[in-house]
């Protein structure tokens, strides 16, 4: 019996030996791959030829008009309302790039409150496509945190509705929107400055019809209205 065993460990060491101690020695041949570890597979790569493509290039020309992500267009419609040749700064698309409550929601150390242009139909109807885009997935068309990712595991998605959100900053969430935070990640290459506020001043009317809303809130020709039909 102590034979047949010697006889198999012999026949290992062979075995190995000739699968790891060749490892590294050149040769012209093609080498027998064992264990191939996905080395070879149908791709394209960066920067090499490629015969699937009928001028043998891998790469391939961008679309046409396509931005580098976090760069910024010379030119964008104006989204504050402003009409001609104004010289509004919302003309522009514009990434966080300095230190003000516009770029950061931060009015020296502390969370500031308040949008840092006019707010007009047309912003927050930005603001509605924008949160449709980017947050509706996870918060839900209401902002109820009922979106579809919910359904598919993603745990821990706030209520936009709930009391500390909308006591919350408006400085502070956009910053949230910027960095992210949690289980939620950072739009702030994603989503231009000015589209960040819009989204901002959305979810402010979205709470607001969810039930944030108080006669106080009214215009006062409104609220004078409403008080003398129901005294």
């Amino acid at each position: 019996m102590l034979k047949y065993f010697f006889y198999i460990f012999a026949l290992l060491v062979v075995l190995v030996v000739t699968v790891a101690g060749f490892r590294g020695q050149k040769s012209q041949k093609t080498p027998i791959e064992i264990f191939p570890d996905m080395d070879h597979q149908p791709k394209v790569k960066a920067q090499v030829p490629s015969q699937f493509f009928a001028d043998g290039r891998g790469n391939r020309e961008p679309v046409p008009g396509t931005v580098p992500l976090g760069y910024a267009m010379p030119l964008h419609k104006p989204i504050d309302g402003s009409t001609g040749e104004s010289q509004s700064p919302y003309k522009q698309v514009r990434f966080s790039s300095g230190v003000s409550y516009f770029d950061t929601g931060k009015m020296d150390n502390k969370w500031g409150t308040g949008i840092p242009f006019e707010v007009t139909p047309e912003l927050i109807a930005r603001g509605q496509e924008r949160y449709a885009i980017s947050c509706q997935v996870c918060h839900g068309a209401t902002g109820a945190g009922n979106g579809i990712a919910g359904k598919y595991g993603l745990v821990a998605i706030a209520n936009l509705n709930q009391t500390r959100i909308r006591d919350m900053a408006d400085g502070e969430i956009f910053n949230t929107i910027t960095h992210g935070k949690n289980t939620m990640m950072g739009y702030g290459d994603r989503i231009q400055v000015q589209d960040r506020w819009a989204i901002v001043a959305y979810m402010r009317a979205l709470q607001f019809s969810q039930g944030g809303a108080t006669v106080n809130d009214l215009p006062p020709a409104e609220r004078t209205k409403l008080e003398s039909q129901n005294p």
